[in-house]
């Protein structure tokens, strides 16, 4: 089983209905993001990050008005916090820490 990381509005992203985040607004930022590019296969928001070196470094999808991924690495975690700033939001864990800097990620990588 792994661990979610979500970029959310809300103080607590399982109660999101009054701050979440539209479908539209995270393909709006996934298309102007050069790193990001959809993958269809994966479902009709889910998108792959190419990261610094060029090849897939993780993926965000889109659920229920939050976006996430499981098992980051730091870096990914890093992409979060700078995706999470364009949506007026904040990355925030399965059990409700929240993630200011990279360096406080200490899963996989940390």
């Amino acid at each position: 089983m792994g661990y979610d990381v979500h970029i959310t509005r809300s103080d607590d992203w399982t109660r999101n209905a009054a701050h979440s985040i539209d479908s539209e607004e995270w393909l709006t930022v996934v298309d102007a993001d050069p790193e990001l590019r959809l993958d269809p296969d994966h479902g009709p928001f889910a998108a792959l990050w190419s990261g610094r070196g060029g090849r897939d470094a993780g993926w965000f999808d889109w659920y229920d008005g939050n976006v996430f991924t499981t098992n980051p690495t730091r870096a990914a975690v890093g992409k979060m916090i700078s995706l999470a700033e364009r949506l007026s939001a904040l990355v925030q864990g399965d059990e409700g820490e929240v993630y200011d800097t990279a360096r406080d990620w200490r899963g996989r990588d940390g």
